[in-house]
């Protein structure tokens, strides 16, 4: 992580503004993504955390344009790449930056790599589309790829197939075809969710030494605030679609000013904890079909107010870039 006012001073590279995507289906409209807003700064690590179904992935899916149409519309905001709205490019120019100047690494390998192709094809196939390389040129940049995520002896690797790597390598590999352009912004849609702690550590050392050596922005999509404590420089806490606090790591962790982010900061086992059980959220997230009136988490917060259950909270600044929807910091 990064100086917090040092992360203040850097240009904007991503700026997200009042993004919404909408599912359309025979039960209703499902708000997937219901107005988001927020900001990745060049060379900052910027997460992305909440419970299964809080928007995270089809944040990042609309933000790359990956919608799975027909049943999913983007439906308005703006995505801006630095003087670009994403949102007004033709598909065609869309390509242009999708897996060249931002990518974003998958959830699963196993179904993120084609399973007959080489992991050579799969690497070069970005090279050749953005980059238009071709021969030495390409091969080499290939294998430098391989080489900077901790692929051994790639020059034989590269010839393989995915079923013959383990499950690290095989992330490994789709980081590789992430980190092969060069991009300016890395998604990476919880990458580590597949794999053992050590390599799990391994993976991340690995993203943080690129991200320091090209000045890489990335956007972390986890569960584990243990990684958004070690690897982002700010966090963004989604909840039903929307984003409920938005701050500096640090001050997150240490202050929380929302309900939902302290009650999932509670829910983080801790070594020597006296407590007998470890905490829960009570209640189940909302259905995205049906969200509550006025702030969605009332049903399950325990500081709720009549307030709560009619109006939902305007976005309260909380210092800095910082700020929480939340009546209690509004009060």
């Amino acid at each position: 992580m990064t100086n917090g006012s040092t992360q203040q001073e850097k240009p904007v590279l991503l700026d997200v503004k009042d993004l919404k995507t909408h599912f359309f289906q025979r039960q209703g409209v499902l708000k997937a993504v219901d107005g988001v807003s927020f900001t990745v700064r060049e060379g900052e690590a910027v997460g992305l955390v909440g419970e299964s179904g809080s928007g995270k992935t089809m944040t990042c899916l609309s933000l790359m344009r990956l919608v799975p149409r027909p049943g999913a519309r983007i439906v308005g905001g703006e995505v801006w790449f630095r003087d670009q709205n994403l949102l007004e490019l033709t598909e065609a120019e869309m390509r242009e930056y999708r897996g060249h100047r931002m990518a974003m690494i998958m959830q699963d390998p196993q179904t993120s790599l084609n399973p007959v192709l080489t992991i050579g094809d799969q690497v070069m196939e970005p090279v050749k589309l953005h980059l238009k390389e071709r021969g030495a040129q390409a091969l080499e940049r290939v294998l430098e790829a391989l080489r900077a995520v901790r692929i051994p002896s790639p020059e034989d690797r590269l010839r393989q197939y995915p079923h013959q790597f383990s499950g690290g390598m095989r992330q490994r590999v789709v980081a590789a075809m992430g980190l092969v352009t060069n991009p300016e912004l890395l998604i990476a849609d919880e990458p580590t969710t597949s794999l053992d702690v050590t390599i799990q550590a391994q993976f991340l050392g690995l993203i943080r030494d690129l991200q320091r050596e090209h000045q890489t922005s990335v956007i972390w999509v986890t569960h584990d605030l243990g990684i958004v404590a070690q690897m982002c420089d700010r966090v963004n806490v989604m909840y039903a679609g929307r984003i409920v606090e938005s701050g500096e790591v640090r001050k997150i962790y240490k202050e929380p000013q929302h309900p939902y982010t302290k009650a999932l900061l509670d829910s983080v086992p801790i070594m020597g904890n006296p407590r007998p059980r470890l905490y829960q959220i009570d209640g189940q997230p909302p259905d995205l079909r049906s969200i509550p009136t006025g702030c969605p988490f009332w049903p399950r917060c325990p500081s709720v107010m009549d307030i709560c259950k009619e109006q939902y909270p305007p976005k309260t600044p909380t210092g800095g870039d910082d700020f929480v929807h939340c009546w209690l910091a509004e009060k």
